[in-house]
């Protein structure tokens, strides 16, 4: 893993005008291989899945499983799910030597996240959430690395405004706001709360939820005023979107065959996101025909053969 030199922060990248991508954390889906394909496509930045700082401070298989990164894979915040601020700023020094920030994660709505205190729970705590933030700016040496919250909204706003600025007061970096609250799922995403929660604050603010589309990034600027926009579904659908594309090219799907090969990635977590890739541009008869398959050299024989190889991709 690639040590920080500590010379260079995150924040640099935040330029007026400019619309930083951003690529969500994903459990399971925004590792390693992942994030080196979105990389390929005009990510900006990359989040690894939410991993929960208690596990991972306890063991280290938990440490060698859900942390892996390499030397091209910058820059990288690491969420974390904590209930307190030593647990946070603890597993934050220890991934701090190989990642250019931590997140909080103050939006996970399951309940299983929750009833452990942590995840959309932290959205109604919000002086812990202060400490939490000055702790980790207390204990990680580096004055450019970055300390983040990702959160939903509440049904009033007056409260994730007073969240917002609690944090902002401990030395918060930036906040990612999922424009919906902890118990909404697939309803519209209220752009006007991010706005409101952008106007009222002096530090970066990011905008996750319904990023399908570049124009979406672009959209969601005009409405919100925010620096960043974050996609996860999207992305999943189509790594290349940052790039303008409409649907999953077949280079794209080649990248990420030779990724996968190249870092080992298991075949289930292979083929998933290909399944992904390839909902929006294959009918449902060769869906099925697809998800059935079950090894990597079957997968390729069938991307070979429906698609064309990558060696057709100059022809």
């Amino acid at each position: 893993m690639k040590t920080s030199n500590g010379n260079t922060s995150v924040m640099d990248m935040f330029e007026k005008g400019k619309v930083l991508k951003i690529c969500a954390p994903m459990v399971r889906y925004s590792k390693l291989a992942f994030r080196s394909l979105v990389r390929k496509y005009d990510c900006d930045i990359c989040f690894t899945p939410m991993i929960v700082a208690s596990d991972f401070m306890r063991s280290v298989k938990a440490r060698d499983s859900e942390f892996t990164t390499n030397a091209s894979d910058r820059p990288l915040i690491v969420q974390f799910a904590a209930p307190d601020a030593q647990t946070l700023a603890d597993a934050a020094c220890v991934v701090a030597p190989f990642s250019d920030g931590v997140d909080l994660n103050c939006g996970c709505p399951q309940r299983w996240a929750m009833s452990s205190g942590f995840g959309a729970c932290l959205i109604n705590k919000p002086e812990l959430v202060r400490d939490m933030v000055r702790q980790v700016r207390n204990q990680v040496g580096n004055p450019n690395y970055t300390a983040s919250i990702k959160i939903r909204i509440h049904n009033d706003l007056r409260r994730t405004v007073d969240l917002c600025k609690k944090a902002e007061s401990a030395g918060v970096s930036w906040i990612t706001v999922h424009g919906r609250t902890a118990e909404e799922r697939h309803q519209p995403v209220h752009y006007d709360a991010i706005k409101t929660i952008k106007d009222s604050l002096s530090i970066p603010v990011i905008a996750n939820g319904d990023i399908k589309y570049l124009r979406d990034v672009e959209s969601t600027h005009q409405l919100t005023g925010v620096d960043g926009v974050m996609a996860a579904r999207g992305l999943l659908a189509n790594p290349a979107m940052f790039s303008g594309y409409e649907d999953t090219p077949l280079e794209c799907i080649w990248d990420w065959v030779d990724i996968s090969i190249e870092q080992g990635t298991q075949f289930t977590c292979f083929h998933h996101h290909l399944i992904y890739m390839l909902e929006r541009v294959s009918s449902q008869p060769e869906r099925k025909v697809f998800n059935s398959l079950s090894s990597t050299s079957a997968v390729i024989d069938y991307l070979e053969n429906t698609y064309g190889s990558v060696r057709d991709l100059g022809a």
